[in-house]
């Protein structure tokens, strides 16, 4: 029986309970040392969710949603029901109960962010710049035929990567309901692509959400990732585009629900002989080397 004396928290108060910890499954899922023994679907789930680098932490579009994702439902919460929240909380903290319960919470998430800070430095060696910087030298350049590419751009005219042929041209993919990774992976090609001077590269990105992003609204999504006039935004039919995923290689998971689609940061910079040069996941300085060394 619940005991009478000790009230229901408000319904403000269970949500901060709901968001604390779903973000520390999140942060759990991500960051916890696995074993050799650790199935590989964990680790498969890691690197589409999180872009994990070689030492197992996540890119910087996995850092950006491990940290941001938790700071917008927060000032969700408090821009609708901050009265409420901190009335709630008042409330408990008046009832020893609540209070040894509120204790326990800020020990275990102190304990959990030194856990996880340890388990960090330890295996970047001292920092995190190889979660946001991959410093390893770049792969050697591929010979593998890139798979065929031929979608709707955002002037609704067909575009194909055979189009490009004797030219070299960055492929990438991305959602525009996506407000986290996806413009951390487009920025990172635009920037690499001015930082190595490459400006006469187009950049072709491939929707990772048919459903939503369809050929209509390719304009307004390449607008809103503000593409050159060289750029393309790819998108068709259900069928044909996730047709194109497949035959890239390029692992999501979609929620049916939300509609929300889980993916890595992949870029794959082709040759002018349409060949896939160099298949790189989400590091800017990576993508630079090889946009330098074409």
């Amino acid at each position: 029986m619940t005991d009478p004396r000790v009230p229901r928290p408000p319904l403000a108060v269970v949500a901060l309970a709901a968001i604390l910890a779903t973000t520390a499954a999140w942060w759990a899922l991500a960051l916890w040392p696995l074993s050799a023994a650790a199935p590989e679907w964990l680790a498969r789930t890691r690197e589409v969710c999180f872009g994990a680098t070689r030492t197992g932490l996540p890119n910087a579009g996995g850092w950006i949603l491990l940290i941001g994702e938790p700071i917008g439902m927060l000032a969700v919460l408090h821009v609708l029901f901050g009265d409420e929240l901190r009335a709630g909380l008042a409330r408990m903290h008046r009832r020893l109960a609540w209070r040894v319960v509120s204790s326990a919470v800020i020990l275990a998430t102190a304990s959990g962010l030194i856990a996880t800070a340890r388990h960090v430095v330890a295996v970047s060696g001292g920092g995190l710049s190889e979660s946001f910087e991959v410093a390893t030298a770049l792969p050697a350049r591929s010979a593998t035929p890139a798979p065929p590419l031929a979608l709707i751009d955002q002037s609704g005219t067909r575009t194909s990567l055979a189009d490009h042929r004797g030219h070299w041209v960055m492929v990438t993919f991305a959602f525009g309901h996506c407000e986290d990774i996806c413009p951390v992976i487009v920025h990172q090609a635009q920037q690499a692509r001015k930082d190595a001077r490459a400006d006469s590269v187009p950049l072709l990105v491939v929707t990772l959400d048919p459903w939503r992003d369809t050929p209509d609204r390719l304009g307004t999504i390449a607008t809103a990732w503000m593409l050159d006039a060289q750029d393309r935004a790819l998108g068709g039919s259900v069928e044909e585009v996730n047709a194109a995923l497949d035959a890239w290689g390029i692992a999501r998971v979609r929620d049916p629900a939300s509609g929300m689609i889980a993916h890595g940061g992949t870029i794959v910079l082709v040759d002018p002989e349409g060949r896939a040069a160099w298949r790189i996941e989400g590091a800017t300085q990576r993508i630079r080397e090889a946009l330098a060394s074409r």
